[in-house]
């Protein structure tokens, strides 16, 4: 059993997600991969709309997109391709998951931003921000549980974690921490969504992740 955690969240319980060769059951799990992925960048499009706060990594994308006129889909797949020069070092293996994370994940929050235009009425933006966090959670749960890889910003706290010995959580909340700072300084938005997107996604996350989890096919031959 590891401690795992979806692209952007630390707080998933423990559970066997070891990464299986996408060669076993392609047909089956490359769906469930390229869905999760799509609708996390959904979600991620949903909170920009409410513009009541961010996750810590979408603070900084924000920032940059901002400040470099390239769009928050772009930004956040520079940012992935970066962080994921930083598994060189460490000696992190990317799978099919790393790569899709990093192309999928800004098409659809790019394409979510040019479908959705910015709420006004603060009714409509609490139900953006509190959509936009539950739909997160499913899709983690769902990207995940196939088992294909992590994305780039969980191989840095998971490889850093190898090398160095640092339990996890200390890894994750500081490159968190850190990452949440210097959007704020940016220009990124930080409020109550930031909060509310902190406290329930590890455990909305772990309640949804049974539901969507790959467990192997039916003979037993994967472990479940």
């Amino acid at each position: 059993m590891e401690k795992v955690s979806g692209p952007e969240d630390g707080h998933v319980a423990s559970i066997n997600l070891r990464p299986v060769p996408v060669s076993t059951r392609p047909l089956r799990r490359l769906p469930q991969l390229a869905g999760g992925l799509a609708l996390y960048g959904v979600s991620m499009g949903l909170m920009i709309r409410g513009g009541l706060g961010l996750d810590p990594w979408d603070v900084l994308h924000e920032a940059l997109s901002r400040r470099s006129g390239l769009t928050f889909g772009t930004i956040t797949a520079i940012t992935g391709a970066m962080v994921l020069l930083c598994w060189i070092p460490l000696r992190q293996r990317p799978g099919v998951g790393t790569v899709a994370n990093i192309v999928l994940i800004a098409l659809a929050v790019d394409a979510t931003l040019a479908l959705l235009g910015p709420a006004h009425a603060m009714p409509v933006r609490i139900l953006l921000m509190v959509g936009g966090v539950a739909l997160n959670a499913l899709a983690t749960a769902a990207y995940i549980g196939v088992r294909l890889g992590p994305g780039p910003r969980d191989g840095l706290m998971t490889g850093l974690n190898a090398r160095t010995g640092v339990s996890l959580r200390v890894i994750r909340t500081g490159i968190e921490l850190t990452v949440l700072a210097t959007g704020w300084l940016l220009g990124g938005t930080v409020g109550v969504g930031t909060v509310v997107y902190a406290l329930a996604i590890g455990p909305l996350t772990q309640a949804l992740l049974p539901l969507v989890r790959w467990r192997g096919d039916q003979r037993g031959t994967i472990e479940r």
